[in-house]
């Protein structure tokens, strides 16, 4: 499986191309994202300063917890791209063995403004005793993914689609691979390649976000 940026400057895979913001938001320490405090039951949290305390299932997945806030590209053959986009990616937890996550995207114009809202997926990542991971992923286009995966090292874990399905209306979509990792300056950075459209797989999206609450 090709991974991009797959180097000795770039361990982890990830890529160089996408230069987001270096650092996390002065108070990310005292965000959160935005939850129901009346809630009967503990509610998810981003910040692991507060609510029920992580699980020990996902210890491996610590680092990933919080808001994340950035810019990526997507490209494929069948659209005219590239484009930019926004995004906002949020790992969380309610003490129980699984992370929430949940990404929202919006396009951008050359000039970084925005044009419109875009993607969403949301789905868990649920570690296993013996190192796997089981990711769902719900999107909005009608297309639920089901993936495996391992962490690679400490701060970077690879996913790939074992099943893919999806309703009348949705685009084809055969199968994804991602890579996730923190990179220089503790932002976070993925690349995803898909198999859409009878195409093979091959580098989709890539994104560089940072911290800004957790």
């Amino acid at each position: 499986m090709s991974t991009p940026g797959d180097d000795a400057r770039d361990p982890d895979g990830l890529g160089t191309t996408i230069q987001g913001p270096a650092n996390a938001a002065p108070d990310s320490p005292q965000r959160n994202r935005p939850r129901w405090e009346d809630l009967p039951v503990p509610d998810d949290t981003a910040n692991l300063r507060e609510g029920p305390d992580l699980n020990e299932a996902c210890l491996g997945l610590l680092p990933l917890i919080g808001a994340w806030r950035g810019t990526g590209e997507v490209v494929y053959p069948t659209i005219e791209g590239p484009y930019h986009f926004g995004q906002q990616l949020v790992f969380s937890h309610d003490g129980r063995p699984f992370v929430g996550y949940e990404a929202r995207a919006w396009l951008l114009d050359e000039d970084g403004k925005v044009i419109r809202p875009a993607a969403r997926e949301t789905g868990f990542w649920r570690p296993q005793p013996d190192g796997t991971l089981e990711v769902l992923i719900a999107h909005a286009t009608g297309i639920i993914e089901i993936f495996y995966g391992k962490a690679r090292t400490l701060t970077s874990w690879e996913i790939e689609t074992d099943a893919v399905a999806r309703t009348a209306t949705a685009k084809e979509v055969t199968g994804s691979h991602r890579l996730y990792g923190l990179v220089e300056g503790g932002d976070l950075a993925y690349v995803d390649e898909r198999a859409m459209m009878g195409q093979p797989l091959q580098p989709h999206l890539s994104a560089r976000l940072h911290r800004i609450a957790g």
